[in-house]
């Protein structure tokens, strides 16, 4: 499903305005990664490339043309770890945002816990 262009022109602006909501955009996009929501993942990067570097920026710096990033980052798309994380990278960079991987023990459920 193609976006409109109103929903990418409101992600823009809100980007535009928001640091937060830009820091939050690109977090979301690399816990996707980490879930293994690739599909999730891709659809963030993209919004996020999009609402502030553009993938000129991006293609220049992880040295990809715009438009393989783009079809990388599409719904068909099928983008390999290293061309992932070279872009991650470079948006952490560029955002000066730094993120770390932090394991935690999963939560039990109560179906689980009523079993035992």
């Amino acid at each position: 499903m193609a976006l409109t262009r109103d929903f990418k022109e409101t992600v823009k602006d809100r980007a535009d305005r928001d640091p937060e909501f830009r820091k939050e955009l690109l977090t979301e996009a690399l816990e996707a990664i980490v879930c293994g929501e690739v599909e999730v993942a891709k659809i963030l990067l993209r919004d996020y490339i999009n609402a502030t570097v553009g993938f000129e920026s991006v293609g220049k710096a992880v040295d990809k043309s715009p438009k393989s990033l783009m079809r990388m980052l599409s719904q068909s798309g099928n983008p390999n770890v290293k061309n992932l994380f070279s872009v991650t990278r470079y948006l952490q960079k560029k955002a000066r945002i730094q993120f770390r991987v932090v394991s935690v023990k999963p939560k039990r459920s109560k179906k689980r816990e009523l079993i035992q």
